[in-house]
């Protein structure tokens, strides 16, 4: 199976602060990764009170909201989560390039780690797959590799 496996985790990480800022659009998908993210960070060792959670409308808010939290909130790592699911219109692409490019630029302007947690998926079976904490669980690589950014990065 694909995906981020890490082998120990810091204890820069465990004692960073983390910001997540999630989509409340297609929420269901959304939540898994909410979830199953906070609950990795948890479990590796961060406290519940360096774990900083912003819910915006959808996936072209993200990149604002993730910049006012990497600029103001002190965090060593933001997580943004979201899912973007292919519909009949180019819409999917405007706002998809929009997110992506955006999230990119608010890493390279603010020098803080900024994990793409963001689903772009053809179907939402597709996007159920990628959040269900029992199948690909795509939260727990995410929360995973915004350690791994804390630990890389000084």
């Amino acid at each position: 199976m694909k995906g981020l496996e890490i082998k120990e985790i810091s204890d820069k990480a465990k004692k960073a602060t983390y910001g997540i800022v999630f989509t409340s659009w297609n929420a269901v998908i959304v939540q898994d990764l909410l979830e199953e993210t906070q609950k990795e960070l948890l479990s590796q060792g961060v406290e519940e009170k360096n774990i900083i959670i912003k819910e915006v409308p959808g996936a072209f808010e993200l990149p604002l909201a993730t910049q006012s939290i990497a600029e103001n909130e002190s965090v060593s790592s933001v997580i943004s989560l979201g899912a973007i699911i292919q519909g009949d219109t180019p819409h999917f692409d405007f706002i998809s390039n929009a997110c992506i490019e955006g999230l990119q630029t608010v890493a390279l302007k603010t020098n803080v780690p900024i994990i793409c947690g963001v689903l772009t998926t053809n179907t939402i079976e597709q996007a159920i797959e990628r959040s269900n904490p029992d199948k690909m669980n795509k939260g727990k690589e995410f929360a995973l590799s915004a350690m791994n950014m804390v630990s890389v990065l000084d």
